[in-house]
Order: structure tokens, then C-alpha cells, then sequence
């Protein structure tokens, strides 16, 4: 009974693992831009002038607000990054640690297409070399 238990809490958190995954693939995509752009100020200028369609005063107001903000959040990502790296690098062993030897591979393959996902500031912090481990 609890081997059976084990198996549907590992499931359900395999699957919370991709919905949660699928979630910041959302969130990612909105910060691409339509025209090739990964991310950045002018990407994110783009996408709201595509889904909201800026006159060319607000699209300068809108840079110079991200402009103005874009210290703020780097420091805020320099602050927080350490953290989230650490609570993603546990996740990560446990879910490997529910894996077959022969899912493993293809796991870890998912991973490091994840390691450089498009930021605010055009990329991570890491500057696209792979992600650091805690």
C-alpha cells in the first residue's frame, strides 16, 4: 500500500513539476518579441505595441519607465537569484531521484534548455554560459 502511495505522490509531483514548467514557458514567451528579440527592454516594448498598439510617445515613455526600473531589477534578481537556484537545484535532484536510469538523460536534457531562458535584461545574469550550481 504505502509503495503504491509513493508512486502517486512522485507522479503528482512530476506532473506539478511540468504545469509549473509549462506556466514559465508562458510567462517566457511574453517576453519574446514576434521579431526575433529574446527578451529586453525593446522586446518588451514590442509586445505591448503588438497587443496594445502604443502610439510612438508611449513607446518612448515605456522605454524610459523600463530604463528607469531596469537597475532596480537587476539588483532584485543579483538579491533573489542565489535562492531560487538553490530551491531549483533541489527540485532537481529529488525529481532525478524518482527517474529511471533511462529517463534520466532526457531529464537532464530538459533541463538545459531551461538553463537560458530569455530575462528583462536581454539574458540571465550568467552572461549564457551554463547556469551555476549552489
Amino acid at each position: 500500500m504505502m509503495f503504491n502511495q509513493s508512486r502517486a505522490w512522485a507522479a503528482v509531483l512530476l506532473a506539478a513539476v511540468f504545469v509549473a514548467g509549462g506556466a514559465a514557458g508562458w510567462g517566457i514567451a511574453a517576453w519574446r518579441d514576434p521579431r526575433g528579440h529574446r527578451g529586453g527592454p525593446e522586446a518588451m516594448v514590442n509586445y505591448l505595441d503588438d497587443h496594445l498598439r502604443l502610439s510612438a510617445a508611449q513607446k518612448d515613455s515605456v522605454r524610459a519607465v523600463l530604463a528607469r526600473h531596469r537597475p532596480e531589477m537587476e539588483a532584485l534578481w543579483r538579491e533573489v537569484h542565489p535562492r531560487f537556484d538553490s530551491v531549483r537545484s533541489a527540485m532537481s535532484a529529488e525529481i532525478n531521484a524518482q527517474l529511471t536510469p533511462a529517463q534520466r538523460p532526457r531529464y537532464a536534457e530538459l533541463e538545459r534548455r531551461l538553463e537560458r531562458p530569455p530575462r528583462f535584461g536581454g539574458g540571465p545574469p550568467w552572461g549564457g554560459k551554463p547556469r551555476p550550481r549552489p
